[in-house]
């Protein structure tokens, strides 16, 4: 089912929901979204209950057949969906990629009978529905990668490394399996030393298992099938320790996977797209590596 929208640059982008029945849904009138403005433009969603994807399509003739889902980030208690999803769905359409932005429900038990996997539900479904709809968008459907910036990031990591767990009943007859992933200072562990504790709390509660903690932690979850990635962070980020991207690096690097990291020396968290520091470049060593591996052909 598509949606309309207006967001100002959004006017001709289409958004579509996720699902026509959401599995683990529980009921709940109490619980309804919540829309954060800047100025006239959406910057951000509270108390998703009905997840979407909005799709950003290259111009007539310049689509390249890859596509990206992009999941932003917000501690899994919101999401900042202008910086770090509406504005690289047009930076991507702007490379010839179409850019799917999840506007994925956040954990709850209000509204979820398991919180922990709802999430990834979401993602799962969505790297489906692109898969499911190729043809559609002019997509090749071995081009689908997923993106995530900080517990954004912690979802595209899990969907690239629990992309064979069944979290729901699946019909759609194709992978959830990302072919690449993009993440930009992900929260990548629920380990004390390294994690964020909002979004571990916000998806795991108070009290995780160990167990629970190393099936959510990436680094762990790391095989030589996991996609090829591209990491980003900053040294000086004061909320996601950088330490999140290297032992993902490193445990990719240790399985041989394709595996590059851009790590600035300031930045601090959430700088989007760029906000003056030397991690401003990081759009730009993301086209080379996307044409290096044939993601971005012209």
């Amino acid at each position: 089912m598509s949606l309309f929208i207006s967001n100002g640059l959004l006017a001709q982008q289409e958004e579509v929901k996720l699902w026509e029945v959401i599995p683990g849904n529980i009921a709940n009138k109490k619980y309804s979204e919540e829309k954060q403005y800047e100025g006239d433009q959406i910057r951000g969603y509270n108390k998703v209950s009905e997840p979407t994807l909005t799709i950003f399509t290259p111009e007539v003739g310049k689509a390249n057949g890859t596509a990206v889902i992009i999941c932003p980030g917000g501690g899994y208690s919101h999401l900042a969906i202008n910086k770090e999803g509406y504005k690289l769905g047009e930076w991507f359409a702007e490379q010839g990629v179409t850019g799917f932005v999840l506007k994925n429900r956040l954990p709850n038990d209000a509204i979820m009978e398991d919180k922990t996997i709802g999430p990834l539900q979401d993602v799962q479904r969505a790297i489906r529905y692109v898969r499911q709809h190729a043809v559609k968008y002019h997509l090749d459907s071995s081009k689908v990668g997923v993106m995530g910036f900080s517990a954004g990031g912690h979802l595209a990591v899990t969907a690239s490394t629990l992309y064979d767990e069944k979290v729901y009943e699946s019909d759609e007859g194709v992978s959830a399996k990302p072919n690449f992933s993009v993440l930009i200072y992900p929260v990548v562990s629920m380990k004390n030393e390294v994690t964020h504790k909002g979004s571990r709390d916000n998806l795991l509660g108070n009290n995780p298992n160990a167990a629970l903690i190393k099936k959510y932690s990436g680094e762990e979850q790391v095989t030589i099938k996991t996609p090829m990635t591209f990491l980003v962070h900053a040294s000086d980020d004061g909320a996601v320790p950088v330490e999140n991207s290297i032992n993902y690096f490193l445990a990719l690097k240790n399985v041989k996977v394709p595996v590059e990291m851009h790590i600035y020396e300031d930045g601090g968290h959430g700088f989007g797209m760029g906000r003056s520091t030397t991690a401003d470049s990081w759009p730009e060593a993301l086209s080379l590596w996307l044409k290096k591996h044939s993601f971005i052909t012209n």
